[in-house]
C-alpha cells in the first residue's frame, strides 16, 4: 500500500482533522500490509512537518521511516518522464509533481491501493482509456 503525504502529516499532528482516524487505520494495517513510499514523499513532508511542527517532529518522522515500517522508493527517471505526461494529460486538475511521481511509481509497481487524505489520489485515473482508479483508504 503507497503512503502519501496527507496520511503522513494526519499521523504526525494530533491537531489535523484526520489524525484519529488515519491513527486507527494505520493500527488496522501496521505488520497486515506491506507499505510504500517515495524519497519525493519523504522529502515533502519533512518540509512540511518542519515548518509546522518543527524540526525534532521532521527527524522522527524520517527516523520512523528509516526504521522500515515504510519502505522508500526512489523516483526514476521513467516515473519523472511519466509524471510530466500525467501533468500535460490531467490540465484540468491541480496535482503536485509529488501527486504526479507518486502516481508513476504506483502504476510501475502495479500498486494499486493507497493510504491518503488527498482528494488528487481518488481523482487520477490510469490503464486503458484512464478508466481505472486507485482504492484509497481510509
Amino acid at each position: 500500500m503507497f503512503v502519501d503525504t496527507s496520511a503522513f502529516y494526519a499521523l504526525a499532528d494530533q491537531s489535523d482533522r484526520n489524525h484519529k482516524l488515519a491513527r486507527d487505520y494505520y493500527e488496522t494495517i501496521i505488520g497486515k500490509k506491506r507499505l510504500l513510499t517515495t524519497d519525493h514523499i519523504l522529502v515533502e513532508c519533512w518540509f512540511l512537518i518542519a515548518s509546522k511542527l518543527g524540526r525534532d517532529k521532521a527527524l522522527a518522522f524520517w527516523d520512523g521511516l528509516r526504521s522500515g515500517i515504510v519502505s522508500i522508493v526512489p523516483v526514476q527517471n521513467t516515473d519523472l518522464e511519466n509524471a510530466h505526461k500525467i501533468l500535460a494529460e490531467f490540465t484540468d486538475q491541480d496535482f503536485s509533481l509529488v501527486d504526479a511521481t507518486s502516481f508513476a511509481v504506483m502504476e510501475r509497481l502495479g500498486e494499486h491501493e493507497a493510504f491518503a487524505f488527498d482528494e488528487h489520489f481518488r481523482v487520477y485515473r490510469f490503464g486503458t482509456g484512464r478508466k481505472r482508479a486507485f482504492k484509497v483508504f481510509p
